[in-house]
């Protein structure tokens, strides 16, 4: 960004829509840019450390005596303008001189729009004009004389309208459009963060509370019982008392923070005891319902999970016909069951546990309680996996609240909810605000945890995560180490949370290239994660995605086809043959399918994939147009220029409102349109589609090579056939190489 520029933004709005101002201020001046950005040359020059400071006229001007010369100056100073968009902004004098005097700057092309109300274009009809969103200013363009025109322009906006972009999205799609860089760029770290990391639920959440929350809930347990049937309370709590204390020491070895690195070899001895809990206890049905519970956990905290829910299951349906569908009981067996229905990525039935339990609690414990934060946290924390942050962040912040409240500040609760707020607040892209409360956690944890401990091994991942995101590989590669290290000491060679070491380790180490160590990392999870899971799981067709684009950097086509390919199937079995990450999969697989030719293998994974898009995302979403765009491609090669230039000229007209047109997608359905055109015989309109869609290309480090390749060739033989046909009296339309394949 130019030197001269005091401002990286100006920010115009009406002062009724000072909170969102607030707000976009804020998140612009604290947002971390990727350290891997830093320094890139763009169109705008320079790639900055930060994206501060922004220029937000209530606040610049509080003591200005000439507001006009102070505004001018200051829109003078700012690289960019944002206009914040409403129907109030449209009828503000202000926001329209001030975007005046910046078109007037000469720099109308960097001025961008954040729509917070009203509708875009309303103006157009009088019945519907008071809902304009854009002040005049914004939607005509300005003439050479200074004045507008009256040719409508295409404003360059994020949409946070209810509905639309969300809070996240907004800011990344503005970042990405000033920094000049691709939006994917920025969105990158949350897409491999789902990639990597689907089974983000701390391990400790479920496994690290495993005997101790059976014990509380044992305790409870006899307390209702003592309530409701005097005559027979003591003798039932007694035995139960004694049973379960009889399986805890039993299985005592099972508690990785006790056995501190035994081998476990109980799990023959678990299957008979399970078998005995179903077939002698039926006379008892509370004792038989509290071992299943706790046969359950024990299975659990091994990474069964089968077995796991199975006795689980049965331990709700008993409690249900026990004490009756309102009692603690059974908000604590659904609880219990909604940890392993997550870990076994069966998310709207654990969701269901989790709200049922949390009703419950509620109910009955009033607003206030220990097991009412502890249902808020695991909620939250589902609600993270799902990608549905905003409303993960109050269950986690009152979940937090409450447990200081209750439990004071020094609190192993505590600190766990501080490191699930915090991982809340990275996947929200608040990178600053996430690494302070991760801080904060591992600190806390230490402090309490003298001796290697699931909960401090789990934080040390987390902040790893969080620096991982931020760029900062090399301090998050050392935290990986650690924690694996601890997690290894404690839980044995092989769990579901080594594995997830394991894939955050490998990660951090392809970010840094060190393709051989990731590619092997990657593999040892695999292994682990099949087993673990099983042979079908959304966790191990991620883990095979994330594999394919390793062999793919190491140069091994091949490979990296035939992993795809299997990350597809699995995708199919475990999430069923129409979601978007099997879309996404069949994407990949055709683009690899035609960087060898094969465009008769790829065409009807092409086709399928863009019907299951438009299905699941509607015909406007921009991986819909990514299809469109590799559809585009394939029918270029293979001869089939109009319905090329119809697919080119959908994608283009879909990614240029919602990505810009420096976005390498935009550029990549432009170029794919200037190809069609130039094989139709239009070389005037393929010309500047072609040379700036391959400007766009070359610029956006984010585009995949395969759009890049695919974008030089189509130029060069553009430019060949245009040296020919200046040789010649007659240039006659010819397919794009076509025969080459």
């Amino acid at each position: 960004m130019e030197e001269e520029f005091k401002y990286r933004a100006f920010i115009s709005y009406s002062h009724a829509d000072e909170p969102w101002a607030k707000w976009l201020h804020k998140a612009l001046e604290s947002y971390r840019i990727p350290r891997k950005l830093v320094g890139r040359q763009t169109p705008f020059g320079p790639v900055p450390g930060r994206f501060a400071p922004v220029f937000r006229d209530r606040d610049e001007l509080a003591t200005a005596t000439d507001l006009g010369e102070t505004l001018t100056r200051a829109l003078r100073q700012s690289a960019f303008q944002i206009v914040i968009c409403s129907p109030k902004a449209a009828t503000s004098k202000w926001v329209n001189e001030e975007i005046l005097t910046y078109k007037r700057l000469g720099r109308e092309h960097r001025i961008f729009a954040l729509i917070v109300g009203g509708e875009p274009g309303a103006s157009a009809n009088a019945a519907t004009a008071d809902q304009e969103s854009f002040p005049d200013a914004l939607i005509y363009k300005m003439g050479s004389d200074g004045q507008l025109t009256a040719v409508r322009s295409e404003p360059i906006a994020a949409d946070a309208r209810p509905g639309k972009d969300s809070r996240l999205a907004v800011k990344l799609k503005l970042l990405a459009g000033m920094l000049g860089v691709g939006l994917d760029e920025l969105r990158r770290r949350e897409a491999h963060r789902r990639q990597v990391r689907m089974m983000w639920l701390a391990g400790a959440s479920v496994s690290g509370m495993a005997i101790t929350s059976t014990l509380a809930g044992l305790a409870l347990l006899a307390r209702n019982e003592a309530e409701r049937q005097r005559a027979r309370a003591e003798t039932e709590a007694e035995t139960a008392r004694q049973t379960t204390n009889f399986m805890v020491n039993l299985f005592a070895v099972s508690d990785p923070n006790e056995a501190r690195g035994n081998s476990i070899t109980a799990r023959e001895i678990l299957d008979q005891g399970s078998k005995k809990i179903r077939t002698e206890l039926v006379a008892q049905p509370a004792i038989q319902a509290t071992l299943m519970e706790t046969m359950g956990t024990v299975y659990t905290s091994l990474a069964l999970y089968p077995p796991a829910a199975s006795l689980l299951e049965s331990s709700l349906q008993k409690r249900r016909e026990l004490y009756g569908d309102d009692s603690l009981e059974v908000a604590n067996s659904a609880e219990k069951l909604g940890g392993v229905l997550t870990l076994t990525a069966e998310f709207d039935r654990a969701e269901s546990m989790y709200r049922q339990a949390l009703a419950l609690r509620q109910k009955r414990l009033g607003p206030e309680h220990v097991d009412i934060a502890r249902s808020e946290f695991l909620l939250a924390d589902l609600l993270m996996r799902r990608g549905e942050y905003e409303a993960a962040d109050p269950y986690f912040r009152d979940a937090l609240a409450m447990r200081r409240k209750l439990l004071g500040s020094d609190n192993v609760e505590v600190a766990k909810s501080l490191e699930g707020l915090a991982r809340n607040l990275d996947a929200e892209g608040k990178y600053d605000e996430a690494l302070a409360n991760m801080r904060q956690a591992v600190a806390l944890q230490r402090k309490l945890h003298r001796l290697p401990h699931t909960d401090l091994a789990e934080a040390i991942n987390n902040l790893g995560l969080v620096l991982d995101d931020m760029g900062q590989y090399r301090e998050s590669e050392m935290l990986y180490r650690e924690a694996l290290k601890m997690k290894r000491f404690l839980l044995g060679d092989e769990h579901t949370e080594i594995a997830l070491g394991l894939n955050n380790l490998a990660s951090t180490l392809a970010d840094q290239r060190k393709y051989d160590e990731a590619e092997a990392m990657y593999r040892e999870a695999i292994a682990m994660q099949r087993k673990l899971l099983g042979g079908d799981h959304p966790d191990v067709a991620a883990a095979l995605n994330n594999l394919a684009f390793v062999l793919h950097d190491k140069g091994d086509a091949a490979g990296a086809l035939k992993m795809m390919r299997e990350s597809l199937e699995m995708y199919r079995r475990s999430v069923g043959p129409e979601h978007p990450s099997v879309a996404r999969a069949m994407g990949n697989v055709a683009m690899w399918l035609m960087e060898r030719g094969d465009y008769r293998a790829a065409e009807p994974l092409l086709r399928d994939a863009l019907q299951m898009r438009r299905k699941l995302l509607g015909d406007h979403h921009t991986d819909v147009a990514g299809t469109l765009t590799l559809l585009a491609s394939l029918l270029i090669e293979t001869g089939r220029l109009e319905e090329a230039r119809s697919a080119a000229a959908e994608a283009y007209a879909i990614c240029l409102p919602a990505l810009g047109p420096a976005h390498w997608r935009t550029a990549a359905a432009s170029s794919a349109e200037g190809a069609a055109l130039a094989g139709l015989g239009h070389p005037r309109q393929a010309r500047p589609l072609l040379v700036q869609g391959l400007a766009a290309l070359r610029a956006d480090a984010g585009a995949l090579p395969f759009f890049v390749d695919m974008a030089s060739r189509w130029m060069a033989e553009f430019n060949r056939k245009q040296d020919a046909a200046q040789e010649s009296p007659t240039l006659t339309a010819t397919s794009q190489r076509s025969s080459a394949h």
